[in-house]
């Protein structure tokens, strides 16, 4: 089983964590911002204070380790992701099989505090580690004619023992429009709450997109690859009447079998009330100039 390095101590109240990081970065900057668009410090304070550790790490989505919640903290522990070899290849000045250390060594990473939705509405507050995914587009060189970046996560049938089954076509499959993959929002995480990031949560590293639902946010990612056409996304070709390709939180679309307008934040409790959503999960200042002209119920 997992066993966090932190102690209980340590990890609660984490707010105490929220609160040296984010005044270290605002006497930094000299603002109430973060240098880069995350979270403010007013805002966290208004009611945003992180999840717990063991709330972020014990109730996942990772379909192969087991669809149950619990199943990924139970399942994913001996899953190895120190060395990691992770495929570049398509349209980049320098493809290949990367050591991951040796292609982020020299990426600075930092924290951001995002919110994190879910496309089932729940939503939780998470402080992440990582640097941005421009940053790494950038080493590895983006050449012309690039529109896309597509993501894969890793199969490794020993030790996720449900990709053995059809749950799903394997292997899970993500992508971002370039524009939206350069956005300096968009994170390639590789911790969180100060620490390497757990295997439930998507170790070695996973993307993270705070304005999308959480199934953009690929786990365990083992390749990436620039494309010209759009790609084709493993829920979007599992139900495509109920997943689109942009996966933007949109009160204003529902899925099919449940509302979308409304979320309960994970950690209040079974009676706790629920909060309306935020069009772009509260980001819409950020990245509704992506989407300028396009229908939001169609390319939902």
């Amino acid at each position: 089983m997992f066993k966090p390095d932190l102690t209980r101590a340590e990890v609660t109240p984490e707010w105490m964590w929220n609160r040296r990081k984010v005044l270290g970065a605002m006497a930094a900057s000299g603002t109430g911002l973060f240098a880069t668009p995350a979270l403010s410090w007013q805002e966290v304070a208004e009611g945003l204070e992180p999840n717990t550790f063991e709330q972020i790490t014990s109730y996942n989505n990772f379909y192969e380790f087991g669809t149950g919640k619990d199943e990924p903290l139970e399942n994913a522990q001996d899953m190895v992701t120190s060395p990691w070899t992770l495929v570049v290849d398509g349209l980049v000045d320098n493809p290949g099989e990367y050591e991951l250390s040796d292609l982020i060594g020299d990426i600075p990473t930092e924290e951001r505090i995002y919110r994190f939705r879910c496309v089932e509405a729940w939503s939780m507050v998470i402080p992440w580690n990582g640097f941005e995914l421009n940053k790494l587009l950038a080493k590895v060189g983006v050449q012309d004619g690039a529109r896309y970046v597509k993501f894969e996560t890793a199969v490794i049938p020993e030790v996720m023992e449900a990709v053995q089954y059809p749950i799903l076509d394997w292997p899970y499959t993500e992508g971002l429009r370039m524009d939206e993959a350069m956005h300096p929002l968009t994170m390639m995480a590789t911790g969180l709450y100060g620490k390497a990031l757990p295997n439930q949560n998507g170790a070695p590293m996973r993307l993270v997109v705070p304005w999308k639902y959480g199934f953009k946010s690929i786990k365990t990612i083992r390749r990436i690859s620039l494309v010209e056409e759009e790609p084709l996304n493993t829920w979007q070709d599992l139900a495509p009447q109920e997943y689109g390709f942009f996966a933007n939180v949109n009160p204003e679309v529902d899925h099919p079998r449940w509302s979308q307008a409304s979320e309960r934040l994970i950690g209040g409790g079974l009676f706790a009330r629920r909060q309306d959503t935020l069009m772009f999960n509260g980001y819409a200042d950020q990245v509704a100039s992506l989407y300028e002209g396009m229908d939001l119920t169609v390319n939902y």
